[in-house]
């Protein structure tokens, strides 16, 4: 009997042991995929829950929260003290730019997890096909720009053309990843041609240095030009409208003069004798010579006024 008791308690051990396996704990950040003999049959979020034991029902758990990083062209990783380094990878860095020149990209990407049951049962591993996809769309993108572009202006647009295409390709792999950011670290010449490019650099600012100088002389100097050559125009214009119009009225008082020389000619042509006359002797001194023989000399301007 005794014997009996034990093997049922026992009995009952298993049974309790073995339902009991079927209790699990989901974690804050992660979401539960419950599979029935294998298939996936639903989800459930945090906290403690229960499925029938295995072979029955199993689960995987994914995290759907936090932010995962992977990066492309170094490698982050911790010395034994605790401290963080990081070491190049150039079989992932160096790529060739769009006008033939090699460059080391040093880049991170940032993704997380929209669809968990799409990533624990489409993809094997994440971080490869993340990593090769974004290495390789990448590559293409840093090959159609030129070196200067990349290392100054087009570093962003090429970050954000990359994060992309690479989501149109995980989607389209059904990976179930959502790709938050595509950030390119370092971006440099390699380091063998690093003395060569930055004396190529100091060329251009020079050359830019110079163009800048001959613009700003160029600007002080065009302007006061066109100033200097549009006053000339102006006095030029104003002359020949002085000119114009004294020509003007010069005709019309000919056509007058004409008109009375024509009804009355002779008396016209004596008019035009005196003022000739007065016109002459108002500017003119006369000497004389009295019988006296005394020379005398007279102001025709102070006699024509009465002085």
């Amino acid at each position: 009997m005794k014997r009996k008791l034990i093997w049922i308690s026992i009995a009952l051990i298993a049974v309790v042991v073995y339902f009991g396996s079927g209790v699990y704990q989901v974690g804050p950040s992660e979401v539960a995929l419950v599979k029935t003999f294998g298939k996936y049959t639903s989800t459930t979020g945090p906290g403690i829950h229960f499925h029938l034991p295995y072979p029955f029902q199993s689960h995987v758990k994914v995290d759907v929260e936090s932010l995962r990083k992977i990066d492309i062209g170094f490698r982050t990783k911790t010395d034994r003290y605790g401290k963080v380094y990081y070491e190049s990878v150039p079989s992932e860095a160096l790529m060739i730019t769009g006008d033939g020149n090699i460059v080391s990209v040093e880049a991170v990407i940032q993704y997380k997890i929209k669809d968990p049951v799409a990533f624990a049962f489409n993809i094997m591993d994440d971080e490869y096909l993340v990593r090769f996809t974004t290495e390789s769309v990448l590559r293409e993108n840093v090959a159609m720009v030129s070196i200067d572009e990349i290392l100054t202006v087009g570093r962003d647009k090429i970050a954000m053309e990359t994060a992309k295409r690479v989501q149109k390709i995980l989607d389209e792999y059904g990976a179930g990843i959502r790709v938050e950011n595509v950030l390119l670290q370092e971006v440099t010449p390699p380091e063998e041609v690093l003395a060569a490019f930055d004396d190529v650099n100091n060329a251009k600012q020079d050359k830019e240095k110079l163009i800048n100088e001959a613009n700003r002389y160029a600007n002080d100097v065009v302007p006061k030009a066109e100033g200097q050559a549009q006053k000339i125009l102006n006095e030029a214009q104003a002359y020949a409208n002085e000119v114009y119009l004294r020509a003007m009225g010069d005709a019309k008082r000919f056509l007058k003069v004409l008109e009375q020389y024509e009804k009355a000619p002779k008396v016209m042509e004596a008019r035009l004798l005196y003022d000739a006359l007065e016109s002459i002797l108002q500017s003119s001194t006369v000497l004389m010579n009295l019988d006296s023989g005394t020379l005398k000399i007279i102001d025709l301007n102070k006699m024509l006024r009465g002085e």
